[in-house]
């Protein structure tokens, strides 16, 4: 008899969330009061002298703002295997590892079963408002989701990326059932070692049943663009394959094999239909919907260093709705996204107030005296620092994001991500963040689209190697393009970073000429290689978009790939 799976409630899960932010201000008590409850007797808390108390004026008075640095002697106990209280009253016994592309190298997070229900909640809550807009039937998702290994610390904890974590938690697969989401894929495919041949699977699973499709998702939006274009490369060999009913050679490990054997079945048929919808499309565009009929969206995180992809992904996905994941990091989440049929451009995250405990420190004064505000107490307009604390053992822990407030959902705001602040390119008075950077890449770009070229991925790096020091823009181009047009980009690129200080500085010398680097195709992979190489999962993959000289391997891959340099002329 097959189990029967019960569904989620959505217009429950809806009104749980109505009512939870009709009343942010006393959940957030709540939820600071939960928190100091279960983790009174932790080390940490125990040195600060809280004695107990649990009110936010008490805990603020008494534990001060951090940063990971700060933490990092606490952590390393735990992941050394100390098993006193440390941060948390119950022990941690897994680590995270955030992706590791903003610092060169991942940093580690604790990980525990509140987390887990935290990640599941923000999940069960934007899939009811995600429902209520597309509605989906219970057939299956393509979820082009990697977990990398998980380790063993010094300390005998399970160490993995957040995303590995979270995929390997039983609980995990249960609610994507419970979701109508279940991965087509086997679980073999999703915890294969190799995620080259993780990624053919998936687009093999994904044709097999393709009727079934109902939405394809991934943590990031670089992955879904990622798949399709190695689909581009690949389609004749997918195709072989299931004209044949036998999986290619390039597919090594047994396990994955076996798994695969169970679904592949020859069926000329279908390898015709897909092989005549390729041979028909012009230049891939809408390749997503010949390939997947049943398709009601796709959905991932595609805000922040995620929006260069976008115009890639509406390339491949025509007209389908592009919805954007809810807003979160290694160290926790903070807000879901609720209004599914706002475009990623403009996606807004409504905080949940029972997640974690939330502060802002306001930007328009001066960071280090700006004394952090309440949830309920920032300024629609305004952008703030997130300051989190959480059940896992991470108290007033500055995540470095910037967010603007847009709004609120009743009492609870809703967040516009804006960018790292830590990800700057600064040589004299000038700072230009990730934000900036993109914008001035989107400016440059435009003009390669006259000769029908793309960006496919781009990074940058101040060098001050020279006197004076210049911002150097890397760029990967799907083709050759003529050496006065790429003159003229490098110009605009110049021009297009509009910070006063920047301007003022480079119309004096105090910064040099911005130079535009062109590596060669397939360097971005060499990069997104190198991290898989240190144990990051592809789910997590962000491409650097600043790499400064501690990031010394990154920085050779893309030196050592240059094909051609230009400098500006353009002040």
């Amino acid at each position: 008899m097959i189990e029967k799976m019960e569904l989620l409630d959505v217009d429950k899960l809806i009104e749980e969330f109505e009512s939870m932010t009709k009343d942010a201000g006393n959940v957030q008590r709540e939820t600071l009061k939960k928190i100091l409850e279960e983790n009174g007797c932790a080390e940490y808390l125990q040195n600060l002298g809280l004695n107990g108390k649990t009110d936010p004026e008490s805990f603020k008075a008494c534990v001060p703002l951090v940063t990971h640095n700060d933490l990092q002697p606490y952590i390393q106990r735990i992941v050394d295997g100390s098993s006193s209280p440390i941060l948390t009253g119950k022990p941690i016994t897994t680590i995270s590892l955030s992706s590791g592309t903003t610092q060169g190298k991942p940093k580690f997070v604790p990980f525990n079963d509140e987390l887990m229900e935290t990640t599941l909640q923000i999940y069960r809550t934007s899939y009811a408002f995600r429902t209520r807009e597309f509605p989906i039937e219970n057939g299956k998702a393509l979820q082009l989701i990697y977990s990398s290994k998980q380790s063993k610390t010094k300390g005998g904890l399970i160490a993995g990326t957040a995303t590995t974590n979270v995929f390997r938690n039983s609980q995990f697969k249960n609610t994507m059932k419970a979701m109508q989401s279940q991965c087509c894929s086997p679980d073999e495919v999703i915890f294969g070692p190799d995620f080259h041949q993780s990624l053919y699977c998936h687009l093999l699973c994904g044709l097999i049943f393709r009727e079934e499709i109902q939405f394809i998702s991934s943590t990031f939006s670089h992955s879904i663009v990622h798949a399709f274009r190695t689909f581009e490369q690949v389609w004749e060999e997918l195709c072989a394959d299931i004209r044949e009913g036998v999986l290619t050679s390039r597919i090594t490990f047994p396990s994955v094999r076996s798994a695969m054997a169970k679904l592949l079945k020859p069926n000329p048929e279908l390898a015709d239909l897909i092989q005549k919808k390729c041979l028909g499309l012009n230049n891939w565009y809408g390749l997503i919907l010949e390939l997947f009929p049943n398709v009601k969206y796709i959905y991932g995180i595609m805000t922040g260093s995620m929006e260069p992809y976008l115009k890639k992904l509406r390339h491949y996905a025509r007209d389908l709705p592009l919805i954007s994941a809810d807003y979160g990091s290694s160290e926790g989440w903070i807000g879901g996204n609720v209004n599914p049929n706002v475009p990623p451009e403009l996606a807004t995250y409504v905080v949940l107030p029972n997640i974690g405990y939330f502060e802002f420190i306001p930007l328009k004064e001066n960071v280090e005296e700006a004394k952090p505000v309440g949830l309920t107490e920032v300024k629609v307009g305004e952008e703030y620092e997130v300051i989190i604390t959480s059940f896992a053992g991470l108290y007033r822990y500055r995540l470095g994001d910037v967010v603007k407030i847009t709004g609120f959902h009743n009492l609870s705001p809703e967040l516009k991500f804006i960018c790292r602040r830590n990800l700057m390119l600064t040589i004299n008075i000038d700072k230009n963040t990730e934000k900036d950077l993109q914008l001035a890449v989107e400016a440059a770009s435009k003009l390669n689209t006259e000769e029908k070229l793309e960006v496919l991925d781009f990074s940058s790096h101040v060098d001050l190697s020279t006197n004076p020091g210049h911002y150097v823009i890397f760029w990967e181009i799907s083709g050759e393009v003529r050496d006065e047009v790429l003159e003229e980009c490098c110009n605009c690129l110049d021009r297009s970073f509009v910070d006063a200080g920047y301007v003022s500085s480079r119309k004096i010398n105090a910064i040099g000429p911005l130079e535009l680097r062109v590596v060669q195709r397939g360097t971005f992979q060499k990069i997104l290689d190198h991290y898989v190489g240190l144990g990051a999962a592809l789910s997590q993959f962000k491409t650097p978009r600043c790499v400064g000289s501690t990031n010394n391997e990154v920085l050779q891959i893309l030196c050592n790939n240059v094909v051609k340099s230009y400098f500006s002329t353009a002040f």
